[in-house]
């Protein structure tokens, strides 16, 4: 056997030589896409046990994830493909065993109270379904549920305190029938479809609540029958009692579209007693309220316009604790000082519920000046955490977690001037904030185990992919967990580099360097500038690596983005990041390619209307024109008027509050400005980003008589298509083959032009 393989790998190099040099580069090319994008692992913890030694996870590549059918975008009743390894490992010993001999797709793993037996929903025949996995016997079976149900995708577990039943959402499975006719209506099923400003909710936003309808269910494990707990509603989330005597559960109870919020719901707060009986509403509305629940599930904090209130499901009104006091009416007249009242205002304490101790007698919350620490009983506060807003090289820290006890406040650390992250403690008593590692490694899903004893993290040097490690509540006896990018780690892979820069106003940003894997000092390379918003963590990037082990250096600047000006912070900040790698010594001047992905790619078409600093530039899945965007993709609901007028986008007012801006902001009105070279790659359906953006630019750029290639993927969605391999191939052959021709290859020799579409 192994002879034959051998035989046939020697084939392979002799036909190989014989190729192409073309065959020979393509050849290459997907190697890199193969070990650096397709089968590039994710490791992901799934639950831990309450005593931290056991932890369940799954492990998955993009090659796993092939095949979605992006048609289905935003269709409740669609599960897409995602077969991972699933895994226990002894976080004592690193030892692991699998769940199950081949790859499954499995959601919503949860150990028993006593880590003996595992919870999880598992993929079969196109439902999943609730299965529970003995760690002794390796037994895995199933648990029935009421006649007339199914498992709500969404479902999640949870656990009696003792182990003798398991508790999880179901739905009538009916529902899979009439969610599915809904969505294919929408979608073109019906001849006729209509909408009217008299249906108090737009059709997608009601759509997508739809996955909210379900129940709860409680299984007995020893007796193998399930009871009806929440009767079937719109529940948005639910929780048991840590004593297992009640449920709370969050109800959606959203009478109209809220413009205001993206996917806004409101909810009403009920509790209901887990052995049965009446239900009990506690919270009327959570409608513009920022919400924390204590572990033991009895305790609940929230702030609304700087006011922070406590409440508990005992019942009675929330008291507040925090922020300011009192509102004045709505219809009451303007006093005379009200100027000078407003700037007091804005020196008010505005407080925002960060986390609660697990007993509930504890707060964290944030302002403006950094994290406080709050007694619920008497108001009385403590800065513990300063993080001033006006400084913006400070650290940042965020909760991590309470311990047991709540003696000590866990924390993530960061800093905003080099790369040093790690973990710290507060000690409560002590008011002391002690380091437990700082290191240049990327931190991230720290998470503490129930008892206190063990922490498990993901964990990168910077350009690799995350592996898992356990660690003890000190931080020591740090213990790798999983070693799932071998071939990443044992082969060449990209040098970076953290770079600062001032922009065109004098302002200090951050960007993050790759170098090309071939790297000699003193010699100039093509760069491309990935762009975005910020950038400081040195995070892997397949792609990336596929274009630094082909020659590139790749730049991730970050920019200074003001609302209403977002194209002049642009042009301000990536300009600047260019002029400083030339300075460097690193980049070509003359060999500078920019590119971006959705936001990225919108920024991308956007900045060279402004500028021809760059020799080619690539928009992947980014919009061109905010005017025919902004009232596109249904799918979305209001997300893309949400986008320019509150958030992203920064245009800063509706399209009739500011027609110019919105028309300033569309590279699309300013074509005829455009000198660079511009390849355009989109998704037939992607219904984040409409491909028909990408075709209005590339019909504009090519009536202008400009330089424009559009490539379209039929089944691709929203960024890379993940339809096939070969899509994936070829988005890479695209990009590195558009580089080359235009950031390698000497102008003045180049003879064939870019070759466009026959559309």
């Amino acid at each position: 056997m192994h002879c034959r393989r051998a035989r046939v790998a020697a084939l392979v190099l002799i036909a190989l030589a014989a190729a192409p040099a073309w065959a020979q580069q393509s050849a290459a090319l997907e190697r890199l896409v193969d070990r650096f994008v397709l089968d590039a692992a994710v490791v992901n913890a799934g639950d831990l046990s309450a005593d931290g030694r056991w932890l369940a996870g799954t492990t998955i590549s993009t090659r796993n994830r092939i095949g979605i059918d992006n048609t289905r975008f935003q269709d409740p009743t669609y599960i897409a493909p995602s077969m991972t390894d699933v895994w226990v490992v002894d976080t004592s010993t690193g030892a692991t065993r699998k769940i199950f001999t081949e790859k499954r797709q499995v959601r919503a793993m949860k150990w028993s109270p006593d880590g003996s037996r595992l919870a999880l929903l598992v993929l079969n025949g196109g439902l999943f379904e609730p299965m529970i996995w003995d760690r002794a016997t390796g037994a895995i079976r199933g648990a029935p549920l009421p006649p007339g149900t199914e498992a709500a995708d969404n479902a999640e577990f949870e656990w009696s305190p003792t182990g003798a039943e398991l508790f999880f959402a179901a739905r009538a499975k009916v529902w899979r029938t009439e969610t599915r006719k809904r969505f294919d209506e929408e979608t073109g099923a019906s001849s006729v479809r209509i909408h009217a400003s008299t249906e108090p909710i737009l059709a997608w936003e009601d759509l997508r609540r739809s996955e909210f309808v379900r129940s709860v269910v409680a299984y007995d494990v020893a007796a193998g029958r399930s009871r009806d707990i929440v009767p079937q509603a719109r529940i948005s989330s639910y929780r048991l009692l840590e004593d297992g005597s009640a449920f709370t559960y969050s109800e959606d109870i959203t009478k109209k579209t809220d413009y205001d919020t993206i996917f806004g719901i409101e909810n009403q707060v009920v509790t209901i007693p887990a052995a049965g009986g009446a239900a009990r509403t506690i919270l009327k509305s959570t409608k513009g309220l920022t919400m924390q629940w204590s572990r033991d599930g009895r305790t609940f904090a929230y702030s609304k316009d700087g006011k922070v209130f406590i409440g508990s499901v005992a019942g009675g009104d929330p008291k507040q604790i925090a922020g300011p006091i009192g509102n004045a009416p709505k219809d009451a007249e303007k006093p005379a000082d009200a100027d000078k009242k407003d700037e007091d205002k804005k020196d008010e304490q505005r407080l925002t519920v960060v986390r609660l101790s697990p007993r509930g007698d504890r707060l964290v919350a944030s302002d403006k000046k950094g994290l406080w620490l709050i007694d619920p009983a008497s108001g009385a506060k403590d800065l513990f955490v300063e993080t001033p807003e006006e400084d913006k090289e400070a650290p940042r820290y965020q909760v991590i977690d309470w311990s047991p006890d709540g003696a000590r406040v866990y924390l993530s650390y960061a800093s905003r001037t080099a790369w040093e992250r790690g973990v710290s403690r507060y000690d409560v008593q002590a008011k002391q904030l002690t380091p437990l590692v700082r290191d240049a490694k990327i931190y991230s899903n720290v998470r503490l185990s129930k008892d206190g004893s063990t922490f498990v993290f993901a964990a990168a040097d910077g350009n690799r992919p995350a592996d898992l490690f356990a660690a003890d509540s000190e931080f020591t006896n740090i213990r790798r967990l999983t070693t799932a990018n071998a071939a990443i780690a044992s082969g060449g892979i990209a040098k970076t580099e953290l770079v600062s820069y001032l922009d065109v106003d004098g302002k200090k940003l951050y960007g993050v360097l790759y170098y090309p894997v071939d790297y000699k000092p003193g010699t100039r390379y093509p760069t491309v500038f990935e762009i975005y918003e910020d950038f400081f963590d040195d995070r892997f990037s397949g792609t990336i690596n596929v274009l630094t082990h082909n020659g590139y250096a790749v730049m991730q600047p970050s920019v200074n983005l003001e609302i209403g000006h977002p194209g002049e912070s642009w042009l301000k900040g990536v300009t600047a990041a260019a002029n400083k790698l030339v300075d460097m010594g690193v980049a070509d001047k003359d060999r500078l390619g920019v590119s971006g992905t959705s936001y990225g790619g919108y920024a991308t078409a956007l900045l060279i209307t402004r500028t021809d600093r760059f020799k080619a530039a690539i928009n992947i899945s980014g919009k061109v024109d905010m005017i025919s965007f902004y009232t596109d993709s249904p799918r979305l609901g209001v997300r893309n008027t949400h986008a320019p007028e509150k958030s992203q986008d920064r245009i800063g007012g509706t399209l009739w509050q500011q027609p110019m801006k919105y028309i300033e902001h569309s590279a699309i009105f300013a074509a005829d400005r455009i000198k660079t070279p511009l390849l355009l790659m989109h998704g037939e359906q992607d219904h984040n980003v409409p491909y028909h953006q990408s075709m209005e630019m590339y019909y504009a750029m090519r009536r202008l008589g400009k330089d424009v290639k559009w490539v379209t993927y039929t089944h691709g969605g929203h960024g890379m298509s993940i339809w096939s391999v070969d899509d994936v191939y070829d988005y890479h052959r695209q990009i590195v083959g558009w580089w080359d021709e235009h950031l390698k290859a000497d102008p003045k020799k180049a003879s064939d032009k870019t070759k466009t579409s026959s559309y």
